[in-house]
């Protein structure tokens, strides 16, 4: 499958890419509204950064209890039940007078079971397409994404100016509602991918089975770290520049979209095989910029130029696909989105950490830094391993 047109004719593609695009955008007007709300309340870089990344840290604690579900219930029932909570949770975070206490433990509930969502959302996708579609599939709703994200922090922070960072957080809440409306109407009833029972116990089981092997384990690793140690330098951009923030996180955003466009449409699979590595050195190698603090012109195209490398996820999870039995992928790519958005919640919590204790600038620089070093240091890992793939003998 290498047309967009062929996956739109896919009868429940496009709901499910409605559905998905609507809790993007819900996400990212809210997120910035919370960011904003807490950074004003406390003045603090950490408190902001986790405000707006921290459901991310809860995703850990899905990922060890609650993914053997991804696979063992019904997609529709599942993915419309998470929306209603989201939108729900959402709406009580623009309470007045609400203690940080019971935001954060609100944001960590969301977190928890937003790792359930990504284990469903894209094993539900997987099944959808045909085999050789995912690839294409994904990078379309990672474009979508991106533009849901352009758009998002821009009427976001309209709203949080023009308003109030609590009438869009109840902005935020009502597109939840509207993605739960359309998963239940647009999807149609599927069994799940999975015999048995979800536990805890099968979640630990499935989780060892997959991490048992090398280069699924590698391939883990390169999926969360680098990428997660970039969002900590996105963390910081109301830090950075209050004012600029929003425009900061929209050409992020650009980038990203430039990036799956570009690796998922218009590379041929010989070359696009080959990129992950750069891809994601090109995504820290911008971030040190910050610490000389660039005119605002100079900072976007820093942010624009390195999420370009977030493209590197898509060649990686196709390499993880073809590693992965069909009756695991629900689990498999839950894992992945449940661990990557651990690792920036962790993340954004380290950047808000040493940029409290230095400035944001030179946070940015210790975790561009740190996310070139383990880019290069799973390269060097993998490489007995891509020579053992090209020699003559293994070829035979």
């Amino acid at each position: 499958m290498r047309s967009y047109q062929a996956l739109f004719r896919t009868r429940e593609f496009t709901p499910l890419f409605l559905s998905s695009s609507l809790q993007v955008a819900a996400s990212t007007i809210g997120g910035l509204a919370l960011g904003t709300s807490v950074y004003e309340a406390t003045g603090s870089p950490l408190l902001s950064a986790l405000s707006m990344f921290g459901p991310s840290l809860a995703q850990v604690v899905g990922a060890t209890t609650l993914l053997s579900a991804a696979d063992r219930l019904p997609p529709r029932a599942t993915m419309t039940g998470l929306a209603v909570v989201f939108a729900a949770s959402t709406a009580s975070l623009a309470l007045p007078g609400l203690p940080l206490w019971t935001v954060f433990a609100v944001i960590a509930a969301q977190g928890l079971v937003a790792s359930l969502g990504g284990g469903v959302r894209w094993g539900l996708l997987n099944e959808i397409l045909p085999k050789d579609g995912y690839l294409l599939g994904r990078s379309v709703f990672n474009m979508l994404h991106g533009l849901t994200q352009i758009a998002g922090y821009a009427t976001g922070g309209a709203l949080v100016a023009l308003l109030s960072p609590a009438v869009t957080l109840l902005v935020s809440a009502s597109l939840y509602a509207a993605a739960a409306l359309c998963t239940s109407l647009g999807l149609t009833r599927r069994a799940p991918r999975a015999s048995g029972r979800p536990s805890v116990a099968e979640t630990w089981r499935t989780n060892a089975h997959l991490w048992s092997s090398a280069p699924r384990r590698r391939l883990y690793l390169g999926l969360w770290i680098p990428n997660g140690l970039v969002v900590g330098c996105e963390s910081l951009f109301v830090a950075y520049a209050p004012d600029r923030a929003g425009l900061l996180f929209a050409c992020a955003a650009f980038g990203m979209l430039a990036g799956d466009v570009t690796v998922g449409r218009l590379l041929p699979p010989r070359i696009r095989d080959g990129l992950a590595t750069p891809l994601l050195l090109l995504l820290a190698g911008p971030y040190p910029l910050f610490a000389l603090h660039p005119p605002t012109p100079v900072a976007a195209a820093c942010a624009t130029l390195a999420s370009i490398g977030f493209g590197a996820s898509l060649v990686q999870q196709q390499r993880l696909l073809a590693l992965t039995p069909p009756e695991l992928t629900g689990h498999a790519l839950g894992l992945h989105s449940a661990g990557m958005l651990t690792l920036q919640g962790v993340s954004a919590g380290l950047a808000g950490a040493v940029a409290q204790l230095t400035s944001p600038g030179t946070a940015m620089t210790v975790m561009a830094g740190a996310s070139v070093a383990v880019t290069l240091g799973l390269w060097a890992a993998g490489r007995d391993e891509r020579a053992g793939l090209t020699s003559p003998a293994r070829a035979s």
